[in-house]
């Protein structure tokens, strides 16, 4: 049968004159399936780094998705829209990590496990003379403390190490008139869980003296025995062990304190010295 020519006015054509079907936007389909994924990557802390790539190309894949002839749109600017948001959920799940992480930082207080059980018994009096660690109730030594990922302890305290010190290298200089030099022996160990591990290079040993005086074992540029050596590598559960050497005045020596830091920006906490 022959066809004739479509007789039907132009309102009943399936297209206007001129006027081609749209077409499924592929870029389109792709900046909605980017953004969507970017948009979950950026409230989750750990894939954010994910999330600052997926997001501005799904951004620009969607600015591109709405330009092309004869495409649908509507994929395109949801992806525009989702990008937006992911990007704005991202820039809020940033800073409220990094300010958790400032906070752990600077008031992570230290966590203090007493020797043994038997200072238990003890513990009502310490209260009344102060919060345990501080000046006024240091730690006995051997007390453990716990800050970020370092468990620390002082060990001992030689009160009387000048000989020591100086039989230990003879370009060590001799203690200024009315000082002396002292050592205290540091436990570190590291609790983290890097796979390329840590250093006690934050740890700080000070002697405050009865007075309120104190003296920083980085002052003296002196080698100690057994000297703790704060470059070491180590890795988690490991240990280091090793002597800081301080200049302190000789008078009232012994009722002097040891402040001990177990991180670079930690408080510290006060040892006794005997």
């Amino acid at each position: 049968m022959t066809t004739g020519p479509d007789l039907r006015p132009p309102s009943q054509h399936p297209y206007p004159a001129g006027e081609a079907p749209k077409q499924r936007n592929t870029v389109g389909i792709i900046a909605l399936i980017t953004a969507l994924v970017g948009a979950i990557f950026a409230m989750i802390p750990g894939a954010l780094i994910l999330a600052w790539v997926l997001l501005p190309a799904a951004f620009v894949l969607s600015i591109v998705s709405l330009v092309l002839k004869n495409q649908k749109r509507g994929q395109g600017i949801a992806a525009l829209i989702i990008s937006i948001i992911g990007t704005v959920i991202g820039v809020i799940v940033f800073f409220a990590v990094v300010a958790t992480s400032i906070d752990e930082a600077f008031n992570d207080e230290p966590q203090i496990a007493a020797p043994d059980e038997a200072d238990a018994a003890v513990e009502d009096d310490g209260a009344d003379q102060g919060e345990e660690g501080s000046r006024d109730n240091p730690l006995a030594l051997g007390t453990t403390v716990t800050e970020g990922d370092w468990e620390v302890t002082v060990n001992s305290v030689d009160l009387d190490a000048t000989d020591a010190v100086l039989a230990e290298n003879t370009l060590n200089d001799e203690p200024d008139e009315g000082h002396s030099y002292i050592t205290a022996n540091v436990t570190a160990t590291y609790l983290g869980s890097e796979p390329s591990g840590d250093t006690p290079s934050g740890i700080r040993v000070e002697y405050v003296t009865p007075d309120g005086n104190s003296f920083d074992s980085t002052a003296e540029m002196v080698i100690v025995p057994d000297y703790f050596n704060r470059s070491e590598t180590l890795y988690e559960g490991a240990s280091a062990t090793g002597n800081f050497g301080v200049q302190v005045p000789i008078d009232d020596v012994e009722n002097g304190q040891i402040l001990l830091s177990p991180t670079m920006f930690g408080d510290g906490v006060f040892f006794e010295t005997q």
